[in-house]
């Protein structure tokens, strides 16, 4: 996970609590040089404060942090019950905020954070370390790539003896970090889960749990967290049908994929081993990626892997635990945010996915199976349909139809109107090759308003595709195309003009003006290669009289012929 250059600008950072694991945040934000204030109400640590962090200044009470106009942010290291009154004072004084996990101990208080960083326009960062972890970074990545097949199961186990909390059991202790891990890994929430625990010893405070999870596509989890094991355990396991992975954060080797198959044999399952391969990791402090990613976060004003709605998402999965545990590990379901339900103004199918960031336009509707990305941009009224993909960093306007089976990657931008028939296919580098990373070096293809492009067309990238026109099926588009062109082919080569309501334009009269037969519209190239709309400016939207079919193309067809014919006689 890079960080961005920077601009120049030293963001100071408060760390608020600097015991067990605050020390460890104050540490890396002094070596990266943001450490400006440290707090904790017990002053006797002030000495070695001052002794470990140089010129970093100590305040005793948190209300001297909030009132300091040399504070950007605050880092929350504090007990979790202390979380929310003190994330949301710190949001109210206008400072961004990091805080531990977990976000909140109550869901409607992490709803009541989320909403007001919103408000305040303020940076909000959960503490999820794993999230900046190389080998769950790499992992991440292997899954979007196909590389471990269909993910089948999931488990981790979290297991020590050691600090012993009281204000919290095992489950909001330990299991915050492997929930988070799951959600990214899987990109969907559980809807269903049960969870069983026990305590030994202090009364309500379980010491062991075992949450189970299942996935709308399937995927079914499980998370074994405990305080009261002899050795230190942290292993997550990823059953994919193609290969498995080891994620051990205590082991030498961080991750290790083993390409295990079953074979079939007179009918009976056999399992044959592989030998494990070790996946090469970056040498990176996730603690230290994580302190950076904040920074940067703070400092770019852009949204943080593990930003508030990611805490969110997190406190409600922990929340349906906690009711499971307290049901004596009864099934729980686990219902989509009511209030984000009732407040959507677009239509999202229950088997698709849209990634927190995304932005999309009212009335518009997203059918099955398709994945909107994190950073992507759909006006109003579009209709994405089942199976597509769309990109982080791609632009879609208004009234927009994308028909099933459709990439849509990053560079490329839709404007209003546009038509993309099943199965076409979009680009977005012109040589790709997998052993050299072009990702900053995207291409940009531009679709301008009311274009339509025919099933299993391709558009190779870096061309524009002119307003209104039409690129017939199966055709290899590889350089751009005028506006109201109709080109067919490979490579695709102009056959004529196209209204603006999808019919060929053909003989023009003495003056060469061609003459919509659906419309009525008139159409001249104004100069050799150039048509124009002499009715209607191409920017104007339709009247509403002619913004409805009336009759089919093949009926409209029929009509020209005989019209043509008429004229000849």
């Amino acid at each position: 996970m890079q960080s961005k250059p920077s601009s120049g600008r030293k963001i100071k950072v408060a760390v608020v609590g600097v015991g067990y694991w605050g020390k460890n945040l104050a540490r890396n934000f002094h070596e990266l040089d943001a450490l400006e204030v440290l707090c904790d109400p017990d002053g006797s640590v002030e000495a070695a404060c001052k002794h470990n962090y140089g010129n970093a200044r100590f305040h005793p009470d948190f209300r001297e942090v909030l009132s300091d106009p040399c504070v950007d942010a605050v880092a929350l290291a504090t007990p979790a019950v202390a979380h929310f009154e003190m994330a949301k004072a710190a949001l109210e004084a206008g400072k961004d905020v990091f805080v531990e996990k977990p976000l909140a101990m109550d869901v409607k208080h992490g709803e009541c954070l989320v909403k007001l960083a919103e408000e305040k326009r303020r940076i909000l960062m959960v503490g999820h370390i794993l999230r900046y972890h190389p080998a769950i970074v790499k992992l991440q990545k292997l899954i979007q790539d196909g590389t471990l097949g269909k993910i089948n199961y999931l488990y981790s186990n979290r297991l020590n003896i050691g600090k012993i909390r009281t204000e919290e059991n095992i489950l909001w202790s330990f299991a915050p970090h492997d929930i988070s891990v799951m959600l990214s890994l899987l990109n969907e929430m559980p809807t269903r889960v049960a969870c069983r625990g026990t305590a030994y010893l202090n009364r309500d405070v379980a010491d062991v749990t075992l949450s189970h999870f299942e996935f709308p596509s399937g995927v079914q989890a499980h998370i074994f967290v405990s305080w009261l094991h002899p050795i230190k355990e942290q292993r997550l396991v990823v059953v994919g049908s193609a290969k498995m992975a080891v994620f051990d954060d205590t082991a030498g080797h961080k991750l290790v994929l083993y390409p295990h198959k079953v074979e079939w044999k007179n009918r009976i399952p056999t399992a044959v081993k592989a030998q494990g391969e070790v996946v090469e990791l970056e040498e990176l402090e996730p603690l230290r990626a994580e302190c950076q990613h904040f920074l940067d976060s703070v400092e770019f004003r852009t949204t943080p892997v593990s930003d508030g709605a990611e805490g969110l998402r997190v406190l409600r999965v922990l929340d349906a635990c906690q009711r499971a545990l307290g049901n004596e590990g009864g099934a729980l379901e686990i219902s989509k945010p009511e209030s984000e339900e009732q407040k959507r103004p677009f239509f999202v199918h229950e088997s698709a996915y849209v990634d927190e960031g995304a932005e999309i336009g009212a009335d518009t509707k997203i059918w099955h199976f398709s994945h909107v990305m994190k950073g992507a941009q759909i006006g109003e009224r579009s209709i994405i349909g089942q199976n597509v993909n769309v990109d982080g960093g791609t632009k879609i306007g208004n009234n927009v139809k994308i028909q099933n089976n459709v990439s849509v990657y990053t560079g490329t931008v839709i404007e209003d109107d546009v038509f993309l028939g099943p199965s076409c296919v979009l680009t977005n580098v012109t040589n790709p090759r997998s052993q050299v990373n072009r990702h900053s070096l995207y291409e940009t293809t531009r679709l301008r308003r009311g274009c339509t492009i025919g099933a299993n067309a391709t558009i190779v990238c870096g061309v524009v595709i002119g307003r209104y026109a039409f690129v017939g099926a199966g055709s290899v588009v590889t350089k751009d195309v005028p506006d109201f062109a109709l080109v067919v082919g490979n490579p695709a080569r102009q056959v004529g003009w196209m209204s603006r309501h999808g019919h060929r334009l053909e003989s023009p009269d003495s003056d060469g003006v061609m003459v919509c037969r659906e419309s009525g519209y008139r159409y001249r190239e104004i100069e050799p290669g150039v048509l124009r709309c002499l009715d209607l400016n191409e920017e104007a939207p339709l009247p509403a009289e002619l913004s409805k079919g009336t009759k089919s193309y093949r009926e409209m067809k029929e009509a020209n012929k005989y019209a043509s014919a008429a004229t000849r006689s």
